[in-house]
């Protein structure tokens, strides 16, 4: 495979942009390799400059769930383009998508649209905060709800402590009021309560995709339930990543278990940045302007991510069993990988949420971050590298989640399979 035309743009990004990339992610640090850089989509497919093609499991970290460039999204798309790109003013379209979100959530009476999930988080926790009148939060080890200051925090010595910054020009000010617990431990969060009356919510990705995908527990959902309940704070699901993806609501598809408010990206802006929050009446009406919370955004609502979002959520309401069948098609690609990969003494673990999977090269399940740090990371970005060789694109990361589109088949699932059983090979 040749990648000479990647590794030239990787250097000249590098002058320009720092670490040569937008988002450090994509810079491949944790995979050991130069980061390919892309020409453009085609259904289950990236095309990079180089002109190699690869079956695409990030499908852009998840929105794509109709694989690149879905006709329906893109005449969606192209028809706001020709009627303005941005107006700052208010739009029918946001009406009729906050109308779709609202009437799939027995939760949400409204809903705000924004441009990002890392604004969506900050400005839910903002109205969580408002709401109740208190300044503290609870947020887990190994989930990330984007960049915002008082959620880049740290672990300390303790198995539960006030965050500390683990990044310059983040204030200690700020991260003082996040407290840390463990993921699926329901006694890390009673303690956080027990060393704060202060709490105004507890912010959690209900299927974690940032630290690989790790599920929460229902038991341990249901206890976050009773103890914001008992303790009168509100109950955050941050489903950028997993709504309509897991389901399609998301992982309240999944679970009994109810939130006060929810975050979302990714899939309702249809491949165009887009975020949004929600909540029941009551909490909503703190915002402004008809509240005293304040949240605004120039490009909040645009006309274009608008339409595509409408054409992306119109078309997942309109197939018959979409997630059933994405749902065995990633359980297809896992069980195949765990097989092979175990036919060779390799250990793997695996899990799947409608069309998101994950994997871990792990010999015992992943159930919180710390469990996830004892993962071969070595072994996965070799695994990695290989894989792109195969013509396989998958996460640049052991700890980030995998996704299914429609566009793939399982001809394409059982190739990359046969392809892994190759990989395991060399790898053992």
């Amino acid at each position: 495979m040749l990648t000479q035309k990647s590794e030239t743009a990787f250097n000249k990004a590098k002058d320009v942009i720092p670490g040569g990339v937008d988002s450090p992610v994509r810079a491949f640090k944790s995979v050991e390799g130069t980061p390919l850089f892309i020409e453009k989509g085609e259904g289950a497919y990236l095309v990079d400059v180089d002109g190699n093609r690869y079956i695409d499991f990030v499908q852009s970290w998840g929105p794509l769930i109709f694989g690149h460039g879905d006709k329906k999204i893109e005449d969606a798309v192209i028809d706001a383009v020709k009627q303005g790109l941005s107006f700052g003013a208010p739009t029918e379209v946001e009406t009729k998508l906050a109308s779709e979100i609202c009437m799939m959530f027995d939760c949400m009476d409204k809903v705000r649209f924004v441009s990002s999930g890392t604004e969506a988080v900050m400005s839910a926790i903002r109205l969580a905060r408002g709401f109740t009148g208190r300044d503290d939060i609870v947020k887990f080890e190994g989930c990330y709800h984007g960049h915002s200051d008082s959620l880049l925090v740290q672990a300390g010595s303790g198995a539960v402590t006030f965050g500390t910054p683990s990044s310059p020009g983040v204030p200690a000010d700020l991260t003082k009021h996040t407290l840390l617990a463990k993921y699926n431990d329901l006694e890390s969060v009673k303690k956080c309560f027990e060393n704060s009356d202060d709490i105004a919510c507890i912010i959690i990705e209900p299927i974690a995709g940032n630290m690989g995908l790790v599920p929460a527990d229902e038991i341990f959902l249901e206890g976050l339930r009773t103890l914001c309940d008992k303790h009168g704070a509100l109950l955050i699901y941050d489903e950028v990543m997993s709504g309509f993806r897991a389901s399609l609501k998301g992982a309240q598809g999944l679970t009994a278990v109810i939130p006060d408010i929810v975050t979302f990206g990714k899939v309702i802006g249809g491949g165009m940045p887009v975020g949004a929050f929600g909540a029941r009446r009551e909490i909503m009406d703190k915002l402004s302007p008809d509240g005293p919370v304040y949240q605004a955004g120039t490009l909040s609502g645009n006309p274009i991510a608008m339409n595509a979002g409408l054409a992306s959520l119109t078309k997942l309401k309109s197939i018959e069993n979409l997630y059933s069948s994405l749902e065995a098609k990633a359980k297809r690609l896992t069980q195949g990988l765990k097989a092979a990969a175990n036919s060779v003494g390799i250990p793997l673990q695996v899990d799947v949420r409608g069309s998101m999977f994950g994997f871990f090269f792990n010999a015992n399940p992943v159930k919180n971050f710390d469990d996830a740090l004892r993962s071969d990371t070595e072994m996965f970005a070799r695994f990695h590298q290989m894989m792109l060789q195969e013509g396989v694109y998958l996460a640049c990361s052991q700890f980030e989640t995998g996704f299914i589109s429609t566009e793939m088949s399982d001809e394409m699932i059982d190739k990359v399979i046969e392809v892994s059983q190759k990989v395991f090979k060399e790898l053992s």
